[in-house]
């Protein structure tokens, strides 16, 4: 498994530990973590901590030319407010863990040029299905369905 895709999933894994939805995400730089995150949104009762969106919080206040130079991981297909921050931010690369649970808006980040590149590995599906059969409502809250 691709070593960043793993960090993502190890952040993924630590969001379910602490009740909340397992989603993880990093931004590497150089070939450099430089920031790691996991959905909290249950954890902080925030409306936007999804795991790409603590992943640039927890990056901090980074120059463009390193956004711009970035790639982003995550484990699960980016919904449009994540989309939109990597838009804002010129990140060039998006690899995603598994899209087969939920598919964000690759037609858009692609229809803007950003690289995406979606792996389909098995554990990230696993994460996923497991938790959607087990948490329906608060996975339909995540991506606004109730």
């Amino acid at each position: 498994m691709n070593p960043f895709i793993e960090a993502a999933l190890e952040e993924a894994r630590i969001g379910q530990a602490e009740g909340g939805i397992p989603i993880g995400s990093v931004i590497v730089h150089q070939g450099r973590i430089i920031g790691r995150g996991h959905n909290r949104r249950v954890q902080r009762g925030s409306a936007i901590l999804h795991a790409e969106m603590d992943a640039l919080e927890n990056a901090g206040r980074q120059p463009a030319s390193v956004y711009r130079e970035a790639v982003l991981y995550t484990t699960l297909s980016p919904c449009a407010m994540c989309s939109g921050a990597i838009l804002l931010y010129g990140i060039p690369k998006v690899v995603i863990g598994e899209n087969q649970t939920f598919t964000g808006e690759e037609t858009l980040l692609r229809s803007r040029g950003v690289q995406v590149e979606i792996l389909q590995e098995a554990a990230c599906i696993e994460l996923m299905r497991s938790f959607i059969a087990n948490n329906p409502g608060l996975w339909n809250e995540d991506i606004g369905v109730v």
